[in-house]
């Protein structure tokens, strides 16, 4: 028998993986056939009634300016740059109906828009191919490149704006975040369809970046204001096989927050070139802590600041840690990943507590009604979690990986794929909204057709359409498969030097139940490692429910560890390991330190968080209690949700969230429970005389409200405001 010991991982490409479960397969067909295609006529400001992008808008300025130039200079005359004007975060036109064709418009990172779409689309390819789609892709790189400067430089807000002060603004022009996002879309278009003309325009870009950054005499000493290239560079690094990228990659995480703060520098700069008055950082716990600049990173070991960029820096983070074997960032990101679980985590695998900053909060604070959960900020921990899994495999970094796709994740978009959450809170009451309560602006009560700043919506499609590299993981000794998340499908891969087909079948997220059946040209030795869902129960109980062929006759032998069951021997093609996890509906309570949910319960059956909506159980869900001496009647069903918005309520903004009708079979729960009864309101218009409901009473325990029996409806977090204006909440009273 081969021996087993821990060992990096890599995932398996998109397009050695199909899925074909019903729940996966149909959230990519929904991103295949309705996203990506809403995405694009978003891009090029075609959605009536959403938020205009202007990216297409600000590449193809770009281009023109280039071809310009080009123009200029074959006729022998001088080619005069823009002079850099500062425009402000987010830039708009005077006249929205008519943008200035040859003016950068909306935020300074809005390139990403294209970027992320991109990259869905290359990972759409890679499994469905579609000559309609490759030729609109086609297209749109071919105006991307023709904005790109002769020296590489690749970010149409300096090029339309002036060059002259690029790399001065580090810390907030994103121009090292357009890299990343954009290395990211190159690479996965690289990979999904084998052409490289945007791989070679992303990677011209890095080296330009890379000419310019460093620790040597004349280089900028900087990093990313918003990190994300430091994970996009590894990936570059590991596509091309050219190790100065990861070398970039580890610079700009070796150097950030790095003494003197190169971000206080770069401020002080800015200052005297506007003719300003320095201003201190005031962040807190520290100077630039909302950047993660606050200290070297190797110290760090809380969870501070933008969540998105935080999730981000750390995913980069492990990339490094894993491919230097640097243990000082391994025990950085093992610090700081207990922070986030152990003290900032929703319960919907959302993280980010509060909207000052879209940040981490302090430990334990995590409010449900003003949450912020960014849905880019659960993406972000998926990628955290899945870069967990590829330095040692662990259950816990899959688990936590597993509730953020199955909730806040796909809470993010709606059931028809038209419209999206920003922020995902954990309880919701529409009056906020419909009242103008400034203190809950940032909370929606129904998705919204896109954002200005989009991130979030094509964010979402790029890591539905890939969700195959989070499913599984290839060893680096080649004979060890490990199998992080269960759904349908065949992953084709190399196993000890044999090719070998997984073929999986699973009905989750509603059932545990299913089986992996081995297709072998020929016997081959190594591992299948199975994931032991943490809720399925201990580790050797839901091991119990696993068996495998081969371990009858002695060929295949079994070992727990961190979460996973290793099965090792010689593997035959038929060879199947069954499984059938329990899943049942666990009641949870909060670690008590956090204050807003003492006294309460959420539940979950396998990776989904419920919820409440006043759909099914009416209004003032402030008033159900779940019955706790009868919490063993808690049940479950499938049934069919038949969403579909109606278009006369909106969220008192003036635009619906409109959801075109359409049918999701999942499961629901009912929960055992009883209403609060309150007196009938008296109008605030009724004579003066007439009797009232006081607002406070003396209490008296001997006059307890009588309780109304009620079965409480809980439908999957994910799915909720898709059937109208209505209530919300994941944590119900005792």
């Amino acid at each position: 028998m081969m021996s087993v010991t821990p060992q990096h991982s890599t995932p398996l490409n998109v397009a050695d993986v199909t899925v074909d479960d019903p729940f996966w397969s149909a959230e990519q067909h929904l991103a295949r056939t309705a996203v990506i295609p809403y995405q694009w006529e978003a891009l090029n400001d075609r959605v009536p009634g959403a938020d205009p992008s202007y990216c297409m808008h600000n590449f193809k300025a770009a281009a023109a300016q280039n071809a310009s130039k080009r123009t200029a200079e074959s006729s022998g005359k001088r080619f005069v740059p823009p002079t850099y004007t500062d425009r402000g975060f987010n830039a708009l036109p005077e006249d929205p109906a008519n943008p200035d064709a040859d003016k950068f418009y909306g935020f300074v990172f809005q390139d990403t828009d294209f970027s992320k779409w991109i990259e869905a689309v290359g990972y759409t390819l890679a499994t469905h191919p579609d000559p309609e789609l490759e030729r609109t892709a086609d297209e749109a790189i071919d105006i991307v490149c023709a904005a790109q400067l002769d020296n590489g430089y690749l970010d149409t807000y300096y090029i339309l704006n002036g060059m002259d002060r690029h790399f001065t603004y580090l810390k907030d022009h994103h121009e090292l975040y357009c890299l990343g996002h954009l290395v990211e879309g190159a690479v996965a278009y690289y990979q999904g369809t084998g052409k490289d003309k945007l791989l070679k325009a992303a990677a011209r870009f890095a080296d330009y970046v890379a000419s310019r950054f460093g620790t040597e005499e004349g280089k900028l000493r900087g990093y990313p204001g918003h990190e994300i290239a430091e994970m996009a560079l590894i990936r570059l690094a590991e596509a091309t096989g050219e190790r100065r990228y990861a070398d970039l990659a580890e610079y700009f995480v070796r150097e950030r927050g790095a003494s003197p703060l190169y971000f206080e520098q770069e401020d002080r700069a800015r200052a005297v070139h506007d003719g300003n008055k320095y201003q201190p950082n005031e962040d807190m716990p520290l100077p630039y802590a909302y950047y993660q600049a606050h200290q070297p990173v190797a110290d760090q070991h809380e969870a501070v600041g933008h969540a998105v960029r935080a999730a981000y820096l750390y995913s980069g983070v492990a990339d490094v840690a894993r491919l230097t074997d640097a243990r000082d960032l391994t025990d950085a990101v093992d610090k700081l990943w207990r922070n986030i679980v152990d003290k900032k985590l929703y319960i919907t695998g959302g993280i980010g507590g509060t909207r000052h900053g879209e940040a981490f909060s302090y430990d334990y604070d995590l409010p449900n009604d003003l949450a912020y959960s960014e849905t880019c900020a659960a993406i972000a921990l998926a990628f955290f979690a899945r870069r967990m899994l590829q330095i040692r495999a662990k259950g816990e970094y899959a688990d936590v990986m597993e509730r953020a796709l199955y909730n806040t994740v796909l809470a993010g978009m709606a059931l028809d794929g038209k419209s999206f959450f920003y922020v995902n809170p954990l309880e919701v009451r529409p009056e906020a909204a419909l009242n103008r309560d400034r203190n809950f602006e940032h909370v929606k009560p129904v998705r919204q057709k896109w954002f200005g700043c989009a991130c979030c919506p094509p964010n979402i499609t790029r890591i539905v359409s890939s969700i195959q590299q989070y499913a599984y993981t290839l060893g680096e000794d080649g004979a060890t498969l490990y199998t992080h998340l269960y759904m349908g499908g065949r992953a084709r891969f190399d196993f000890a030097g044999a090719a070998m087909e997984l073929g999986v079948e699973a009905a989750m997220p509603w059932s545990g139940e299913g089986k992996a059946t081995v297709h072998l040209e020929r016997a081959a030795s190594g591992t299948l490692a199975f994931r032991l869902p943490a809720w399925a129960g201990d580790e050797t109980g839901a091991a119990a429910v696993v068996t495998a062929s081969g371990e009858n006759e002695g060929r295949v032998s079994r070992e727990i560890r961190d979460g996973y069951l290793y099965l090792t021997g010689e593997w035959r093609d038929g060879d199947v390991v069954a499984f059938d996890f329990p899943m049942p509906v666990v009641p949870v309570a909060a670690n008590p330190r956090v204050g807003e949910n003492i006294g309460k319960v959420a539940f979950v059956r396998g990776p989904i968080t419920f919820c409440a909506e006043g759909v099914d159980n009416g209004e003032g869900l402030g008033r159900l209690h779940v019955d706790a001496a009868r919490l063993d009647e808690a049940t479950a069903e499938k049934f069919t949700m038949h969403a579909g918005f109606d278009e006369s309520r909106t969220d008192g903004s003036g635009r619906t969230g409109v959801v075109d009708p359409v049918d999701w079979d999942m499961v629901r729960l009912t929960v055992p429970g009883w209403r609060e009864p309150v007196e009938p309101d008296t109008a605030d218009d009724a004579p003066v005389d007439a009797p009232r409901v006081p607002l406070y009473r003396r209490f008296d325990p001997a006059c307890a409200p009588d309780r109304q029996p009620v079965d409480i409806t809980l439908i999957p977090y994910f799915a909720w405001a898709n059937r109208g204006l209505s209530e919300m909440r994941v944590w119900l009273n005792l």
